[in-house]
């Protein structure tokens, strides 16, 4: 630090960090930001996604004829968070769900309001055409997104860490902000009650590619002090240990046996116990956002590398029985709704089944570096690739070479090729033919009794699933519309939903519900702020939100010199 100790001390420099570092550089405090991994993975998680941000009754909303309000918004958001821990525990400490509730109400103001102005003033652009992601449970009361509200960034992950990291790396280049990479926090101190400094590990120097599993080799120690610490170190998916650990298994039943990863393996939730062991108070540790369209990368980055297929409503949802789920167990609609009936068979995976014509127009991957067009910002490309008749060539690549892909000209040899991949029982042909020709039938009309063509029929009075998203309905044995597509899907980890409880300053909270002093945390290490503020379900485009607007509260609340 060019000028003397610094004023804060972050725990991680994924996005959530580096909101709060920029909040801090503006105005004018010293910020130190230890990372247990190099240089290259500035930005964290968030370098790697799609870029999806949840805004409401936004111009890309109303341009594509979406009426959305806050009103509206707030309900959907009641209703997927499903809040319900809001009495007093026992001891008299306050419910885990008190602020959650509350800094859901702050969210939902914040992407109505600010939000939107926030982001472009530094330079952050949507795509215009605004996505449908988890659109419900057929209840409008319930779970689920009631219009689109899926704004996908114009250069997805990258830009969003972009206009976040340049303006902190100015704040490097100007004296306020020093990183300490390779410094890993094992301890935060705390003198007469107040989180004054971190003790940690210096890990041996890397030079490992962003993402990359790094070396957890010990060559020294350090002790850092600052009036303030704002732990923002992400969540667990990448500690499948300590998934299984906090997996609720009573509401979601039994943990999969098999988990591919979706994120690196550094994302190792250390700093939860860390920061309990230190007076904060861990709240809703039971809830968590993990996805059932995953798919093993065939040239993966990280250990267990896994991508999600972020569905169309039209694919055939089956369990490892070759069984159609039922309503509302359909793509794109009830993540959460659909993981307890996969687990409810006994296997930890599904299946996909589809056609050509539907995996050209309704299949997207998750992820910055599957999306290249996007990531790059090439319009061109992005027209050639998403507009012009073939899927997407990260798509093709995956049909080609990834393990979860079957594909076939018949369904004989699709269901022989998924008996192959199968981790259950064995699929009938016959059965198979039999529920697929009945689906068929339902197509010669625009109108079904067939719950899931109702749903697609819906989907396409959106101008963006006609135009993009949602393929014209089709009989799946129609060799026009082939070849036959099945996917083997597994449970892929993701997000923390519940961990250090926080006030709307983002200040850690003890099991009594006072300040910890000296502690704040924002992100995905705080429940994306409160604790919890998701509930028990989310809304998509929520989570980077949740990072930017935690790790906003965070910096503006120790530039302030809010205290406990």
């Amino acid at each position: 630090m060019r000028d003397g100790s610094p004023d804060a001390i972050v725990v991680g420099a994924g996005l959530a960090g580096l909101v709060a570092t920029h909040e801090l550089v503006k105005a004018g405090k010293r910020v130190l930001v230890l990372e247990q991994e190099n240089r290259a993975n500035l930005g964290g998680q968030a370098f790697w996604s799609l870029g999806g941000l949840f805004f409401v009754d936004s111009p890309e909303q109303r341009r594509m004829g979406i009426k959305d309000s806050r009103e509206l918004a707030w309900q959907d958001w009641q209703g997927s968070a499903g809040f319900d821990r809001l009495e007093d525990d026992p001891d008299g400490s306050p419910g885990e769900d008190v602020w959650p509730r509350r800094w859901a109400e702050a969210y939902v103001d914040f992407a109505a309001g600010e939000k939107r102005d926030y982001l472009h003033e530094l330079g952050l652009k949507s795509v215009p055409m605004v996505g449908w992601a988890e659109r419900g449970a057929a209840d409008p009361q319930g779970h689920g997104n009631s219009v689109p509200r899926f704004h996908l960034t114009w250069g997805t992950g990258p830009e969003v860490v972009r206009i976040f990291e340049e303006p902190v790396l100015a704040g490097e280049a100007a004296g306020l902000v020093s990183f300490a990479f390779r410094h890993r926090v094992d301890e935060l101190v705390v003198e007469d009650g107040a989180v004054v400094g971190v003790r940690g590990a210096v890990l041996e120097m890397s030079t490992a590619e962003r993402g990359v599993a790094s070396s957890r080799e010990v060559v020294d120690t350090f002790e850092l002090r600052a009036p303030a610490v704002i732990v923002t170190s992400g969540g667990i998916g990448g500690n499948h240990d300590l998934v299984r650990e906090t997996w609720p298994t009573e509401r979601m039943g039994a943990a999969p046996e098999h988990l591919i990863s979706g994120v690196p393996a550094h994302v190792d939730g250390r700093m939860l116990a860390i920061s309990e062991a230190a007076g904060a108070r861990l709240a809703n540790r039971d809830r968590m956002w993990h996805y059932t369209e995953g798919i093993h990368n065939w040239d993966p980055i990280w250990p267990a590398h896994a991508i999600r297929i972020i569905p169309g409503p039209s694919s055939l949802w089956l369990d490892a029985h070759g069984r159609r789920f039922p309503a509302p167990n359909y793509p794109g609609c009830d993540n959460l709704g659909t993981m307890r009936a996969i687990l409810a068979t006994g296997y930890d995976y599904s299946w996909f089944v589809l056609t050509q014509s539907i995996i050209e127009k309704e299949f997207a991957l998750s992820g910055s570096e599957q999306n290249p067009d996007i990531t790059e910002k090439d319009f061109r490309v992005l027209l050639r690739e998403r507009l012009s008749k073939g899927a997407p060539g990260p798509v093709e690549a995956f049909k080609e070479h990834g393990e979860d892909f079957v594909v076939a000209d018949n369904l004989s040899d699709l269901v022989a090729g998924m008996n192959e991949l199968a981790r259950g029982p064995q699929l009938s042909l016959e059965e198979m033919e039999a529920m697929i020709t009945a689906r068929d039938r339902e197509v010669d009309n625009d109108f079904s009794k067939d719950a899931q063509l109702m749903l697609v029929h819906n989907a396409r009075r959106s101008r963006t699933d006609k135009l993009v998203r949602v393929a014209k309905p089709h009989k799946l044995l129609d060799p026009d519309n082939g070849p036959l597509v099945a996917v083997r899907l597994n449970i892929l980890t993701r997000k923390t939903l519940g961990g250090i409880a926080t006030d709307l300053d983002s200040r850690a909270l003890s099991p009594s519900g006072e300040p910890v002093p000296g502690l704040y945390a924002a992100g995905e290490v705080a429940g994306f702020g409160g604790g919890g503020v998701h509930g028990y379900n989310a809304l998509e485009g929520t989570f980077l939100g949740g990072c930017i607007f935690s790790g906003l509260k965070a910096g503006r609340a120790v530039a302030r010199g809010v205290v406990g």
